[in-house]
């Protein structure tokens, strides 16, 4: 079932925790780069004959740009464990246990555990990549509702993916990084992972609830 903010704003969206994240290890930082090469053309070469310039490639729009940042800053939680109510505007931190979330076997791993929950990582990624311009809110509610719809065949990286199901609306949030690949912290017991296809599996697919893309005007 659907939970309110608690005085900490977590995501309580979900009432059994075994459906919303993944979690801790180490995470790994990707560099991506462009090497930029220049050819000269013979000064003799007659004009006629001469090699008309590449079409330049598309820039990329400050859109696109903060998607692609949110994707790899996501990747590089790649490994980090999943902690109940963990994860800020400054990284993973540590968990906690309440009623019935944040066990693992009937032990609280949650208050031991130094991860990230499902909007702890979407909240943390959007924030680092947006240099603090985009603040989510550890909710997964106020997640969607601070975010402007965005259809299926138009995801980009860093868009939000929310699932739900009818005992248990918007309880999981996942950040797609591309290629239909998700990357989500899902529950106690696992570490921070990506899923690829994400979509073309059954018990996704079956759970979602639309995409979202943090940062934009809200129709």
């Amino acid at each position: 079932m659907e939970a309110r903010p608690t005085a900490r704003d977590h995501d309580h969206g979900h009432g059994q925790e075994q459906d919303r994240c993944q979690d801790l290890g180490v995470g790994r930082r990707r560099m991506l780069g462009l090497a930029l090469g220049a050819g000269l053309v013979p000064a003799l070469a007659p004009a006629a004959h001469a090699t008309p310039a590449a079409t330049p490639a598309r820039t990329a729009s400050p859109t696109d740009a903060l998607g692609l940042r949110v994707a790899a800053v996501a990747e590089a939680q790649l490994g980090v464990p999943y902690a109940w109510g963990g994860g800020d505007r400054l990284g993973a931190s540590l968990g906690f246990c309440d009623e019935e979330n944040g066990y693992l076997n009937g032990v609280c791993l949650g208050e031991k555990t130094v991860g990230f929950d499902c909007s702890g990582l979407s909240l943390y990624c959007w924030y680092r990549a947006s240099q603090g311009t985009v603040e989510l809110g550890h909710y997964t509610v106020a997640q969607f509702n601070r975010s402007a719809p965005v259809a299926r065949d138009a995801l980009a990286p860093g868009d939000l993916l929310f699932f739900s199901r009818p005992d248990a609306p918007l309880h999981h949030v996942g950040i797609h990084v591309g290629d239909g690949a998700m990357i989500h912290a899902e529950r106690t017991g696992t570490l921070v992972a990506r899923v690829e296809n994400v979509l073309e599996i059954p018990r996704w697919a079956g759970e979602f609830a639309g995409a979202r893309r943090p940062g934009q005007p809200i129709s």
